[in-house]
This record gives C-alpha cells, sequence and structure tokens, in this order.
C-alpha cells in the first residue's frame, strides 16, 4: 500500500521527536552514564592499540616474583630498604634512560636508617631527570594541610591558574603527604599519585594537575614530562611573555634546569606545543594502549640483579639497552601491594602503567575528548528522525525489519569511527534512540496497519528482549516456582573463627575483607564451572551441574576446594596485616540428588537447592572441626571424581561418621595436594594404618600409632583422644563410626 509523502513525515516527524526525547531526557539527567562506561570499555578493549609513543616508555615492576627473590636471596622484608632502589637508578644511568619515575610513597623515615634514605638520595641526584611521588587528597584527616616548608616548589609556571582555582574550588585537595625531605630535594620533579576513577570504579581518566595551597601540582605522568624536558622551550617563554606576572606561578628547581610553562583554561592545557583537552572536572580521558604489558616491562628482581652483576664484570639478565633514551615508570604489580586498578583494558591493571598511559598519551599527541553535547544531541536527533522515516517507508515486515537492524549498527559503527579520530562519542543514548524510534514506528504502523500485527510483536519482541529473556518468551514454565531433581556437586564454605575476626574490625575494614576473599573464591568456582548460590557472611554456598550440565561436577568440586585453599594461602599474608589474625576456610562437599530451582514465592524467587544431599554438604564443612581439617568430601563425591576424570585426586580416608540429623553414617575423605602428598607420604601411610586398627577395634594399636603422629596431625590427635577414652570393645559389635553431636 502507498501512503502520501504528508503522511510519511508526519509519521517519521511524531516517531523520530518521541524517541529523540525519551532517549535525551534520561542522558541530560545522567542516567544512561552507566551503561556508556561499559559500552566505552569494551570500545577500548578492542580498539586499543600502540601509540607512536609507545616503544618510548618503559615499566620496572615490582611484582610477586621480585618480592620472592627478596626474601629468598637477600632475606629483604617489606618495605625493602631503600638502599636497593638505587640499584635500579643505577642500571637506568648505565642504559641511558630518558627520565625515571618513581610511583612509590616515601612518607616514612627509611626502618633502616638515615644514611638508607642518605644513599637513594645521592642515587636519584647524580641521575637527573628523577620524579617522586606525593599523594593529595580531599580527606578531612591525614597528612598535613598546606604546603611543607622546605619542601621544593612545583618546577613550572602555569598561565590562569587562580581563574581555574575559582572555578572548581571542590574539587581542590586539602591534603599532603609528601615524600622524605631528602628524597624530594634530590627529585627533578614530584608528581601527584592520588588518580580518582569514574562512578563506577573503573579509572578511564586523570587529571594533568591539581591545585594545593595556591600551587599546580602535576600528575605523576605529566611530572615525568616536566622532569625529562630541558630549557629549550621557545613556546613556554612565548606563553609566559603574554601573561601578567600575578597570573603565574613561577617556581624552579633549579637554574640548570626550567620546564615550559603551561597554560591553563576552560578549554584545556598547553604545556609548549602540547594540547591536553579537559573535561569540566579538569581530567583528560586516556587512551589506554592495551592490556597490561603492552608497554615494555622489566621485573625489579632481574633489573637489580643485572645491575649487580654487571659491576662484577658478567652479563645482565636484562640489557641496559633495553632502557636506552626510555621514560621509566618504576611501580607496584605484585597482588599484596595493593596497587592493581580496574580499567577498561583489564581488571587489574598496574596504578604505575595508568601514570605511564598518561605519558604516552602527552607524548603522542593523542587523548581522547568528549563529543561536545550540542552535538550529541544533534546526532541523537538526525539518528532518530532516520529511524521514523525508515519505518514509515518500509512498512512490510520484511523490509521494515531489514532497515531497523540496519539503522542499530548505525550508532555502533559511528562510535567506532569516532573513536579512531579520537573521540568519546555516546552509544548508548544513539542506540536507544534509534531503538525506541523502531518501536514507536513499529507501534505506529501496527495501529495503523492491523495486517502487520505479527510482524510487529516478533519485531517488538527481538529487540526488547535480552538473551536471558528470550529463553523466558521460549519456555514461560521457566518462571513458575518449583524446579528438577539433578545430581550436584554442593560445596559448603566457611571461615574459621571469622565472627571474633569480624568483632575486631570496624565495617568498612570488615566489607573490604569479605569483598577480596569472596572474589578470589567465586573466580575459582566459576572458573571451575559451578554456580554460586548465595552468600551468607563469610559462607559460600556453590554447585555443579545445574543450571547447565558440567559432565565433570564432582572433580571440579574437588579441585575447586584445592584451588580455593591454595589461594587462600597466598592472600593469608595480607589478611594477616588487615586482622591480626591468620584466616582459615573449612570446606565441606557432597555429590548428590537434590531438588534446583526456582524457589520462593510467587513475585520473588532465586535458583537455589534443597535435599538431603544439600543438608550432608552442610554438615561435612562444619565436620572439619572435629577432624581438625579444612576440605572433606564425602565418598559419593569421591567415587564420582574418580568415574569423571578418570585421574585419581589425592586423598585420604578421614573415617566413618554420622552427622547430626543423618542416621546413617558416611565414609569421608580429605583431598589433598600432590606436593603435600610427596613429603608426607610416610605420616600419610601411618594414617591409615591406625584407621584400619580403629575400624578393627583394636584401640590400643590404634592409639599407638595416632601418638606418633598427633604433634603433626590434628586428625591424628583426635583420634589418640578417642582410643584412650574408648572402653574396649568386640569387633563384630563396633561399627567405626564417629557420631557428631554438635553441627
Amino acid at each position: 500500500m502507498a501512503f502520501p509523502a504528508a503522511k510519511v513525515l508526519r509519521q517519521a516527524a511524531i516517531t523520530g521527536l518521541a524517541a529523540a526525547f525519551l532517549a535525551l531526557l534520561p542522558w541530560s539527567l545522567g542516567f544512561w552514564e552507566q551503561w556508556e562506561a561499559k559500552t566505552w570499555d569494551m570500545r577500548v578493549a578492542w580498539l586499543a592499540a600502540p601509540g607512536s609513543a609507545t616503544e618510548d616508555i618503559a615499566l620496572i615492576l615490582l611484582d610477586q616474583q621480585s618480592l620472592d627473590w627478596g626474601h629468598e636471596q637477600g632475606g629483604l622484608g617489606w618495605p625493602w630498604p631503600r638502599e636497593v632502589y638505587t640499584a635500579v637508578v643505577d642500571f637506568c644511568r648505565r642504559g641511558g634512560a630518558a627520565s625515571l619515575t618513581f610511583d612509590v610513597l616515601f612518607l616514612e623515615p627509611s626502618a633502616y636508617g638515615v644514611e638508607d634514605d642518605a644513599v637513594l638520595a645521592e642515587s636519584l641526584a647524580s641521575f637527573g631527570p628523577t620524579t617522586l611521588a606525593l599523594f593529595l587528597s580531599r580527606a578531612a584527616t591525614g597528612g598535613l594541610p598546606a604546603w611543607p616548608e622546605g619542601l621544593p616548589e612545583p618546577g613550572w609556571a602555569v598561565v590562569g591558574l587562580d581563574e581555574w582555582s575559582g572555578a572548581a574550588p571542590h574539587l581542590q585537595p586539602t591534603r599532603i603527604s609528601p615524600p622524605r625531605p631528602e628524597l624530594a630535594a634530590a627529585a627533578r620533579t614530584l608528581g601527584n599519585v592520588q588518580v580518582q576513577p569514574d562512578l563506577d570504579g573503573v579509572f578511564r581518566r586523570m587529571r594533568p594537575l591539581d591545585i594545593f595551597d595556591g600551587r599546580a601540582v602535576p600528575s605523576l605522568g605529566l611530572a615525568a614530562f616536566l622532569a625529562a624536558t630541558d630549557t629549550a622551550s621557545g613556546t613556554a617563554t612565548d606563553i609566559a611573555s603574554d601573561t601578567a606576572p600575578d597570573a603565574v606561578i613561577d617556581a624552579t628547581l633549579g637554574s640548570d634546569h626550567s620546564p615550559p610553562a603551561a597554560k591553563l583554561d576552560r578549554r584545556g592545557l598547553t604545556l609548549s606545543d602540547r594540547f591536553v583537552l579537559l573535561d569540566a572536572d579538569g581530567a583528560a580521558i586516556l587512551r589506554f594502549r592495551g592490556p597490561s604489558g603492552t608497554h615494555a616491562a622489566f621485573s625489579a628482581a632481574a633489573v637489580i640483579q643485572s645491575e649487580l652483576r654487571l659491576l662484577e664484570g658478567l652479563p645482565g639478565v636484562v640489557a641496559p639497552d633495553e632502557l636506552r633514551d626510555k621514560h621509566v615508570f618504576f611501580g607496584f604489580s605484585a597482588p599484596g601491594l595493593f596497587d592493581l586498578r580496574p580499567t577498561p583494558v583489564s581488571g587489574v591493571y598496574p596504578g604505575v602503567e595508568i601514570q605511564a598511559t598518561f605519558l604516552d598519551n602527552l607524548l603522542s599527541g593523542d587523548f581522547l575528548r568528549d563529543l561536545p553535547g550540542p552535538v550529541t544531541v544533534g546526532l541523537v536527533l538526525g539518528l532518530c528522525l532516520l529511524a521514523g522515516l525508515a519505518l514509515a517507508v518500509w512498512r512490510s515486515p520484511l523490509a521494515g525489519a531489514l532497515a531497523y537492524l540496519a539503522l542499530l549498527a548505525v550508532p555502533a559503527v559511528l562510535a567506532w569511527i569516532a573513536y579512531l579520530n579520537g573521540w568519546w562519542a555516546p552509544l548508548v543514548v544513539t542506540e536507544v534512540g534509534v531503538g525506541m524510534a523502531g518501536v514507536l514506528g513499529l507501534l505506529f504502523n501496527y495501529a495503523t496497519e492491523g495486517r502487520q500485527r505479527r510482524f510487529i510483536k516478533n519485531a517488538f519482541q527481538q529487540y526488547l528482549s535480552p538473551q536471558v529473556i528470550e529463553q523466558l518468551i521460549a519456555d514461560p514454565s521457566k518462571l513458575k516456582l518449583g524446579g528438577e531433581r539433578k545430581v550436584l556437586s554442593i560445596f559448603f564454605s566457611d571461615l574459621q573463627g571469622f565472627t571474633t575476626i569480624s568483632e575486631n574490625l570496624d565495617p568498612e575494614a570488615l566489607t573490604a575483607l569479605l569483598n577480596d576473599y569472596l572474589t578470589a573464591m567465586t573466580e575459582i568456582i566459576h572458573e571451575e564451572g559451578g554456580t554460586v548460590d548465595k552468600f551468607e557472611g563469610d559462607a559460600i554456598i556453590a554447585f555443579w551441574n545445574a543450571p547447565l550440565d558440567v559432565p565433570d561436577h564432582a572433580w571440579r568440586a574437588v579441585r575447586a576446594a584445592l584451588r580455593c585453599q591454595a589461594r587462600l594461602a597466598e592472600l593469608r599474608p595480607g589478611f594477616r596485616e588487615r586482622t591480626g589474625h591468620d584466616l582459615y576456610m573449612r570446606i565441606g562437599i557432597n555429590t548428590g540428588a537434590a531438588v534446583v530451582g526456582n524457589m520462593g514465592s510467587h513475585s520473588r524467587f532465586d535458583y537455589s537447592m534443597l535435599g538431603d544431599a544439600v543438608n550432608l554438604a552442610a554438615r561435612l564443612e562444619g565436620v572439619n572441626k572435629q577432624f581438625g581439617t579444612f576440605s572433606m568430601i564425602s565418598e559419593a563425591t569421591r567415587l564420582a571424581a574418580l568415574e569423571q576424570s578418570g585421574d585419581a585426586t589425592p586423598m585420604r580416608e578421614l573415617g566413618r561418621v554420622a552427622v547430626v540429623g543423618r542416621a546413617e553414617p558416611v565414609t569421608v575423605y580429605e583431598p589433598l595436594d600432590e606436593d603435600f602428598v610427596r613429603a608426607n607420604a610416610s605420616m600419610l601411610e601411618r594414617f591409615d594404618a591406625g584407621l584400619r586398627a580403629f575400624y578393627r577395634a583394636d584401640f590400643i594399636e590404634a592409639a599407638r600409632i595416632f601418638a606418633d603422629l598427633a604433634e603433626v596431625d590434628p586428625a591424628a590427635a583426635g583420634y589418640l583422644e578417642i582410643c584412650r577414652d574408648h572402653p574396649p570393645v568386640a569387633a563384630e559389635d563396633w561399627d567405626g563410626v564417629r557420631r557428631m553431636r554438635t553441627k
């Protein structure tokens, strides 16, 4: 059916303008920011690429390997003596590095004495273009409220600082934590390492400078640039000469070095021949180059060993020429040093590499920019009108669907092109606008063209339903209460004595501790294909083989338990520092039939499980207390894991138990690490011999064996106490079952 042009244009105008309004109103109120940030991270992860200056930057990372090396080879505890860092400085000098920046806060005197600080200060001063970190914050306490007397002034001139300072006073830091005076005096520049994430906690932007106590303090990445900049800066001289003296802060660290002056205005920061576009909060959008490691990175241990070997006339592990003419950043990447940050390219990204990325962008001249608001409004309006026109012209189901799908791809293509040209073009608001225009156009067609109702219904559902909802539409029974009976491998865990530990922590510290612990354990469970049912405080409840089938569910559950225990052992030293206690987790695993599905009320329900197999897994977690163990599985899990994997996981039989609320006894086992089994083979054999004697009711023989093991094995110690107190009994009257009296 043909439609008059006026009618087509009227429909296009109505649907297009309505869709633009529905998309732009929430956008203007900030409702799309969270989703926009996620789409931005996807763009960055897909399109990140090295820049022209990426190869000019190198990282020296104090990673876990370096910490282990320092402890094993030099007996170095943390923090390291500052004299150790002189090897890094000397190696960079030997290699001819362009600059050296330390993303390390040297706030307190060295625990190894004043001479330790003096040695590092002398090394820094002799190198020349070095930068040290200070920390600015807007906290009410901590640090100093004013620029410390004797701390070197920022060594650059900034034009327009007063105007900028008055425009955003709420963004100015109020406290400073500077490095030690002798170290600060030895460095050419000082840079602020405090970086604010976006509202969702992801680091995408960086303020190149902050104003503290009337002084323009550069970020660490910008300070590295200033440290390496020589006195030849005609552009800086021109800027300063056109400005009134009272608008310039001009303080230098030495007559032999004068970094270029900078000009600050509403558009951004001009530094020599470089320009950084800033947003309303004074931050620049970083162009990440790729995942961590895109910049050349070297282990601190390898660099230090190389310098020591070179001093002895031996070849180094790392060649000094690897750092020639490079801007070198030293920072932390070891998990226990807490300088890993979420970024668009990685959920775990060294903080020092964020600073290096800023310098990379500055040297390459390719910071990203926000698309101006009026341009965004015009773009959304144009795309909505175009979508409305397409649905008004192509009213047949096939043509309309094809036009709609093509238009939905347009915002993504435009966002991709914009990124390649250095712009952050909003994607969510444009997609919502086009989507709403399509929906409104289809509804309009439905109201005026009854024969197209089936087409409109299908198109409407395809647009509004994400993948999970599509499955529910395909099978509405999934929304009903109830579930199905399946064989599951069920996992219960709890932290030993956590109630006592939590009473000594403030709410913020307790929450942070639990988040770190639960995140680490959940990642392992998910990696092993498990489903986390729920968290109950510090307890984790999970299961395998639902909702998706996992053929080797028992084996995966056991492996997850071993990995969780190993991961907690890695985290334990850091947790000890935070709580004053060692954290240990108890795990119980059982395999059996259970009912799993949506359970709850008609208005609210969860995907969960119930049944006797679930209760037994929960009881086994608690039974660990009686045996002094931390991981326990049932006989059913052991047999299922062996059948599913064909690879017997090392474990030892612990005994037969009857848990509270269950008359039927079950044989329980402790899964073991292979290294532990090799190191304790004899002890494990003796324990098994003692257990066999216990099953025979030969308590005297069992006690003799367990007595030899009691000091090193809590499980043996528990059996020893039982054997000594147990009266003689005939073997035929003895079932060897330990009956639990508590949960």
